[in-house]
């Protein structure tokens, strides 16, 4: 029987912590930690050590422990025990009480030579041993009696293997369905066909004559007073976009007046001649957003629009219509 005093052998006096511990005595507990590292780290089979071993290096780890004063010899003494906790788990895992472990081979094989089963062993001519099995059955009885002496229940009549009317269950196959995409859920992309691109192209072409046909009405006007729409920000965005066209084909010119007014007129467009004679284009990049919208209407006073109101436009997009 293996004891185990927990109470410390030595008593640590002061405090606890000391950094300005002897230097000497710091090497010397850090040696003999090392070598009950070592000594643990070493032996990881269970086997190898065995409890009375474990019990006398958790003493020495704690003895070791009362002279500990800073904290890399504390990481050492964890260390130790870290490893003889790891052993003894094993060795806990492994136990067995000796020769009272049960063996269910064992167990079986004694109990039929009990119950007069026991194959007995027969000489052969050549000298060899020939196995010889009994013809008379197993003697349940003796056993019976046996466990009589051990119970006080009463015997009951049963058959070891349940009733004698024993229907083996069929194992019912079951077919697994592959699952089906519910079509509901599936969604195609949207086509876009060429018949669709073209009627977009077209529609362009058709609004840009129009507002090339009010402006020649108009005469020169102001960009602002021509394009925005005070009822709808997306439609004076479009009347944007349309004027660009005239601008960029050279058939309608951009300038800005003295007194700092943005004007648009119909022009006609320049020749190869004029080109060559050094008539270029120009371009400028124009910031419109909702914010300038709302001041040119307050600016410009406008209050309804050069540009007739278009009705809205539907587009039909792989078999769906769009508004």
């Amino acid at each position: 029987m293996v004891s185990f005093d927990p109470k410390p052998t030595n008593i640590i006096d002061g405090l606890p912590y000391d950094p300005e511990q002897n230097v000497q005595e710091k090497r010397d507990i850090r040696k003999k930690y090392r070598q009950l590292e070592k000594l643990t780290a070493d032996h990881l089979r269970p086997q190898d050590l065995d409890a009375e071993a474990l019990v006398g290096q958790v003493a020495q780890a704690d003895e070791l422990f009362s002279k500990v004063k800073n904290p890399t010899e504390a990481t050492l003494d964890s260390t130790v025990l870290r490893n003889v906790s790891s052993i003894s788990a094993q060795k806990a895992r492994a136990m067995k009480l000796g020769s009272a472990a049960f063996d269910m081979d064992d167990f079986v094989t004694k109990l039929i030579s009990f119950m007069g089963g026991r194959q007995c062993l027969e000489d052969n001519e050549d000298g060899s041993d020939m196995e010889a099995e009994e013809e008379s059955g197993l003697d349940w009885d003796k056993i019976g009696r046996k466990a009589l002496a051990k119970s006080r229940r009463v015997p009951v009549t049963h058959f070891m293997l349940g009733p004698l009317s024993i229907e083996q269950k069929k194992r019912s196959q079951v077919k697994r369905q592959k699952q089906e995409k519910v079509q509901e859920e599936e969604r195609r992309p949207q086509e876009v066909k060429e018949e669709d691109i073209q009627r977009s192209d077209n529609e362009t072409s058709k609004n840009v004559l129009i507002i090339k046909d009010i402006l020649e009405s108009t005469g020169p006007i102001n960009l602002f007073k021509f394009i925005v729409n005070p009822n709808d920000f997306a439609q004076s965005v479009e009347n944007l976009f349309y004027v660009s066209f005239l601008i960029r084909d050279g058939e309608c010119a951009f300038e800005i007046t003295e007194e700092g007014d943005p004007m648009i007129m119909l022009c006609e467009q320049p020749t190869m001649e004029d080109r060559l004679q050094g008539v270029q284009r120009q371009q400028i990049v124009m910031e419109f957003d909702m914010a300038t919208w709302k001041r040119a209407i307050e600016v410009w006073n406008i209050t309804s629009s050069t540009i007739p109101q278009r009705p809205p436009v539907r587009t039909q997009l792989g078999g769906k219509w769009y508004g």
